[in-house]
């Protein structure tokens, strides 16, 4: 099986995928958003993209590494 993409040219390749923003996100579109695509050249992997540019690209990462980000950050 061939690894999955680490980026997509267009967030919008993920048709249908919920997009979530952080609870702690303001209202000026200053943040990242991801989701958890189902399907796709996704599946199974967490996207993330920035919120001021929703047409633009999406990171591909697996959820283990987003919550090792996460948890670095902090």
């Amino acid at each position: 099986m061939p690894a999955p993409p680490r980026t997509l040219p267009s967030s919008t390749d993920l048709h249908g995928v919920r997009w979530l923003r952080s609870s702690y996100s303001t209202g000026a579109n200053n943040c990242v958003e991801t989701a958890r695509p189902a399907t796709g050249p996704g599946a199974g992997l967490l996207a993330v993209r920035d919120s001021k540019d929703p047409a633009g690209p999406a990171l591909l990462i697996s959820p283990g590494s987003w919550a090792k980000f996460v948890a670095a950050v902090r």
